[in-house]
């Protein structure tokens, strides 16, 4: 029970580098109700455990290499430049006058599939994993037992944060204008395209550097 709240508190802590995942998940949320951008938490969650999974059975090794590295880097690089360009398209589409909402429509299918796309885009979070759990377990001595349990708390810490944080926009979301939803569409779109464009480069020029040497 201790290993599983040790994972679940890394997870949460985890949690606050903010990446581009979450961004998206709260374009969902602004663009839709908490019914909908809930399926696209669960789809997060599927796929956070699901490379926790093999993050313990030691698969991040293969991944961190060159050419493997630049392969899988380069693919979820352009998924978030695809999704950042479709969500300020969102933004910039035109207002609904009958009711002054954004005409983006998302369904819970919709919501879980994009979303379990993006995230599972990026298998290189084997790699992040592998080297939280390579120092958890020795920070806590943690047997292969005690791993699992960790990561299982890890993983829901996924669920709990998303989840809470996605409620309380919905609950206060009916008082935000119409034309500052549109602008934060832009902005996620913005974020995304920057994310990619900035993983693509970092790696390149990793993979150059270690070409030459």
């Amino acid at each position: 029970m201790k290993t599983l709240i040790k994972g679940f508190n890394t997870g949460l802590f985890l949690q606050l580098a903010i990446g581009p995942v979450f961004f998206f998940i709260l374009n969902i949320s602004i663009n839709s109700n908490f019914y909908t951008v809930i399926f696209g938490v669960l789809a997060v969650t599927l796929v956070d455990y699901l490379y926790i999974s093999l993050s313990i059975l030691g698969i991040g090794k293969l991944l961190s290499t060159g050419k493997n590295k630049l392969l899988f880097t380069t693919i979820s690089s352009l998924v978030l430049i695809i999704f950042g360009i479709l969500s300020i398209k969102s933004g910039l589409a035109t207002v609904n006058q009958s009711t002054g909402i954004a005409t983006t429509t998302w369904t819970p299918l919709k919501s879980f599939v994009s979303c379990f796309v993006l995230t599972i885009s990026s298998p290189l979070t084997i790699v992040f994993w592998s080297s939280i759990f390579s120092a958890k377990t020795i920070e806590f001595d943690l047997k292969k037992k005690e791993l699992m349990y960790f990561g299982i708390g890890a993983g829901f810490a996924t669920f709990i944060f998303m989840s809470v944080t996605m409620l309380i926009l919905s609950l206060i979301k009916q008082s935000i204008p119409s034309l500052v939803i549109q602008v934060l569409n832009c902005l996620v779109g913005t974020l995304l395209i920057y994310y990619g464009v900035k993983r693509l480069i970092t790696t390149i020029i990793s993979f150059n550097k270690a070409t030459i040497t």
